[in-house]
């Protein structure tokens, strides 16, 4: 399905950029017009197999289902803004009692707002809050957010902090991106020495483990480069954590909500962390973000933190839809979540035993990482290889986004069916089949 991009689309492209500030569009040419289900439409009629979920946030199909819209437009009707931190309202208790269903026990503690970024600032909020400490550790490689707590930990791309110092008071250290070893060594005989970095030099060298209040990490990182750490780094963190009193965050924002075939990516790694972040996918389709604290944390004093939106009505109520969905179809979705990443990954597999350019190939579940090289021995990051591909597979009806250097992430709705799935990744298949050709 050749696209062909028309003047409805080249208009508003040109409008946007006369009026818009800049954000990371870039050379993407796609003006969403409508989605259904696996499926989004551009403002010219094109159709595209979504492979995005619009980033990670339409787990359940392009513009959610019909059962997530229909509650959208009862609560419509109903009442939409309840000022939620300041009254009283019984659908956003109803979606924390339900959510608390699918965490782990001693969890018990919610607080709504927007976005995940906003989920991030609650969090640091929160644990400086119970700790009484001043500093947060985070990842190289880490993306929390952009708001200007948030991005104090992010440590992703120099693009996204250059300019906006000085942050609030961060510690960085290497994350396990076994693929690019900060430390030069292979995985599993390299005796996690990213662990003993973190106990020897950052703090020690630093700052003092009594005074990390937190640390966050993404179980897997996102915007990173779909990294996926080894279970023994995970469980490191947990006991870093608990040795030094920190609190220790889960940022589920990106890969929480099933993508990883379990409703929170951490459960991959036999671990549970003190805080939860979720956003995108929660929302059913509308802006939401979560923050959940075990119980034994405690709470805050009134008036400490709230918002104006965190508990709108109307985004709960699709939350709280596509909760009921997720849960009702839990096994199903499981299942199907998992068998359709073991077969993506199959074919990513063979393409990198078969072409140069494809150098490591990584995910657990529907979320899943291509990094692209310029070859396999100097592991050069193949950045214009990738973005050739995700050009040729727009052309042919795909839609895809990049992460990290060169990676780019398969992350289609957990709903989408095998037949579109396979024709996605022929589509994809082709892309680098021809991008590697022309390079050799």
């Amino acid at each position: 399905m050749a696209v062909n991009i028309g003047k409805n689309s080249r208009r508003i492209i040109e409008r946007d950029k006369k009026i818009m500030i800049t954000t990371t569009r870039g050379s993407y040419r796609f003006v969403a017009e409508r989605g259904e289900g696996d499926f989004a439409f551009d403002a010219d009629g094109n159709k595209f197999i979504d492979f995005s979920s619009f980033v990670s946030v339409y787990n359940l199909g392009v513009n959610a289902n019909r059962e997530v819209r229909n509650a959208i437009k009862k609560q419509v009707d109903v009442l939409m803004h309840a000022a939620f931190t300041d009254y009283y309202s019984e659908l956003p208790v109803v979606f924390a009692e339900n959510l608390m269903k699918m965490l782990p026990d001693g969890f018990g503690r919610v607080f709504y707002s927007n976005s995940g970024t906003e989920a991030i600032e609650t969090a640091m909020k929160l644990a400086r809050l119970f700790t009484k400490r001043e500093y947060n550790l985070a990842f190289y490689g880490g993306f929390h957010g952009r708001t200007m707590g948030s991005l104090s930990l992010t440590a992703s791309k120099t693009k996204q902090r250059e300019g906006f110092g000085p942050f609030n008071s961060a510690l960085h250290a290497p994350y396990a991106y076994c693929y690019r070893c900060p430390f030069g060594k292979e995985y599993p005989g390299c005796g996690m020495e990213c662990l003993d970095y973190i106990k020897k030099y950052t703090l020690e060298k630093e700052a003092s483990k009594k005074e990390v209040s937190a640390i966050f990490m993404e179980p897997i990182q996102g915007e990173g480069g779909y990294v996926v750490p080894p279970k023994e780094f995970v469980k490191g963190i947990r006991e870093i954590a608990d040795d030094s009193g920190a609190i220790m965050v889960s940022d589920e924002i990106q890969a929480g909500y099933m993508r990883t075939g379990k409703f929170l990516a951490l459960d991959n790694f036999g671990v549970k962390a003190d805080i939860y972040t979720m956003a995108k996918s929660i929302g059913g389709g509308l802006p939401m973000g979560v923050t959940v604290t075990k119980k034994s944390l405690g709470d805050i004093e009134p008036g400490a933190h709230a918002n104006t939106f965190g508990g709108n009505l109307v985004a709960v109520a699709a939350a709280d839809a596509s909760l009921s969905y997720l849960r009702r179809n839990r096994m199903a979705i499981q299942s199907g979540v998992i068998k359709k990443g073991r077969m993506v990954l199959k074919r990513l597999e063979e393409l990198k035993e078969r072409y140069e350019i494809v150098g490591d190939v990584r995910g657990i579940g529907l979320m899943i990482g291509v990094e692209f090289v310029k070859d396999k021995r100097s592991k050069r990051y193949g950045v214009e290889e990738r973005e050739k591909i995700i050009a040729k597979c727009f052309d042919s009806g795909l839609l895809l986004l990049p992460a990290g250097n060169s990676t780019i992430r398969i992350i289609p709705p957990l709903t989408i069916s095998i037949r579109n799935l396979e024709k996605g990744m022929d589509i994809f298949e082709d892309a680098v089949k021809s991008v590697a050709e022309v390079k050799a």
